[in-house]
């Protein structure tokens, strides 16, 4: 089989200068309440994470929403607060130190786990509840991305979050 060249854009996307590192984790069990923050969480295929309200929601494309810590401090000074409480913006996992919109078509691993962006997650308007006004419009391009559970495993704080060569999971 010949080996195809990659272009050099495609060399340019799939270069990270490090790995991100899991800063926060919750859950919500059901609709309006309140995010259980836990210290690690077991990611399962077609159902997301164990104890959320999205669990059991069978292939669904939003099984796991993850933002970025640095996402949500220009959040918060869009609001002119100082700091935002994670379990606000209704994201089950914040990572710090890589930029999530490049995991675009690509797969990922935290922990044991490996997952695979779906899309992106774009606010809601309960940002205007939970933030105050302006809240939702604060969010607009920063509210993180979706991913499907590919592979199951446990995600801990503290993990690294990194792309996977997707031909290394075929071998």
């Amino acid at each position: 089989m010949q080996q195809q060249e990659t272009s050099p854009m495609k060399l340019l996307m799939s270069n990270f200068a490090k790995e991100g590192i899991v800063e926060w984790i919750g859950v919500r069990p059901g609709k309006r309440e309140d995010m259980i923050i836990l210290e690690r969480v077991i990611a399962k295929i077609g159902s997301g994470l164990e104890g959320d309200r999205f669990r059991g929601s069978t292939n669904s494309p939003r099984q796991v929403t993850l933002i970025q810590k640095e996402h949500i401090q220009a959040v918060a000074s869009f609001m002119k607060m100082e700091f935002i409480q994670p379990f606000l913006l209704r994201r089950n996992i914040v990572v710090s130190g890589i930029n999530l919109l490049a995991f675009k078509e690509k797969q990922f691993q935290i922990g044991d786990a490996i997952l695979e962006m779906s899309g992106l997650c774009h606010p809601c308007s309960r940002m205007e509840e939970a933030l105050g006004a302006g809240g939702y419009n604060a969010m607009r391009g920063h509210g993180g991305i979706t991913a499907k559970v590919i592979r199951e495993g446990e995600i801990r704080l503290g993990d690294q979050i990194k792309i996977i060569d997707n031909t290394s999971l075929n071998s």
